[in-house]
């Protein structure tokens, strides 16, 4: 995105401010490299890194094997929630049930990418205050779980950003459920984000009360006084004009039809609006909550055009 208006970023600046009380974001990172490991497809960097002030984040960085020595191309992935709180980042490596094989990072690497995957709180080697418990001690301290995992990622935007193997004006960032959720809740908020791809998780928020589909979303998932402020729609306007990719399933609970109707129609105006309109993209499919081979063709063809 070239330049941001006032209006956009005052919407930004409100929609950040409902996240509760964050650290700041010009705070210093540390990375700390522990371990490399070489692989086929990739070269795995572990990492912890000192995103928040509070937490390590535990972190893989994977620089693919036969694309160069860079500087890359960059997807920042994020990993989905299914109540899995031991999978976390290692979903890039290994993949989770209701995906196809073989892994994202695998893809990605091959196709020539970098990617970045964190640990959310709560989940992988976070794991061991649960999420209720998380969000009901933010919620005595001022802040929102949801808030602390979109502050997490975007300060991983700002690590990749001084790391010279990475080209910093091509980063995108994706994932399914939660993580498709954190990658269009994060281009929203931040212009650096080039392209977004999202998997079977962009809900509208009225839709899911009329369908009765709250209790399908984990506890991180709610933000004190967001429906006074902002639709499912508004927020992902903020993407705009920059390309956005988003899959989904007819038959996902998660996503009820009527409510991608909604988004789809706001957004298509958005973007027509910006003369943008081959930038966004809502393809729906015949099946519930999961990933399809299809799916992912379409998200590999959506970033290798415009990433």
């Amino acid at each position: 995105m070239d330049s941001v208006t006032d209006s956009e970023t005052t919407k930004r600046r409100r929609l950040y401010d409902l996240l509760g009380e964050l650290p700041p974001l010009d705070r210093p990172i540390t990375p700390l490299l522990i371990a490399e490991a070489p692989g086929l497809h990739y070269d795995t960097e572990t990492l912890l890194l000192d995103l928040n002030g509070s937490e390590l984040v535990p972190a893989y960085f994977l620089r693919p094997r036969n694309a160069g020595s860079g500087p890359w191309p960059v997807v920042l992935y994020n990993h989905a929630h299914g109540y899995k709180y031991e999978i976390g980042k290692e979903e890039v490596l290994h993949g989770r049930p209701g995906q196809p094989q073989p892994p994202w990072g695998e893809v990605l690497a091959d196709t020539g990418y970098a990617v970045l995957c964190l640990d959310m709180w709560s989940f992988g080697d976070r794991r061991g205050r649960t999420e209720t418990a998380l969000f009901r001690e933010a919620l005595w301290k001022g802040k929102v779980l949801w808030g602390m995992m979109v502050y997490d990622s975007l300060r991983a935007i700002d690590y990749l950003s001084t790391r010279p193997d990475v080209d910093s004006s091509r980063v995108a960032t994706m994932g399914i459920s939660m993580g498709s959720t954190m990658a269009w809740w994060i281009a929203a908020l931040d212009p650096r984000i080039k392209v977004c791809v999202d998997l079977c998780c962009l809900t509208d928020f009225q839709a899911l009360i009329d369908s009765r589909g709250l209790d399908g979303h984990g506890i991180y998932y709610f933000v004190p006084g967001l429906l006074k402020h902002f639709s499912t729609a508004d927020i992902n306007a903020l993407i705009a004009p920059r390309p956005h990719l988003s899959l989904a399933g007819e038959y996902d609970a998660l996503t009820p039809p009527a409510g991608l109707d909604r988004v789809d129609e706001a957004l298509k105006e958005t973007y027509a609006a910006l003369d943008a309109s081959p930038a966004w993209q809502l393809k729906r499919y015949a099946v519930g909550h999961h990933e399809t081979a299809e799916m992912r063709f379409e998200a590999l063809r959506f970033l290798r055009t415009w990433l």
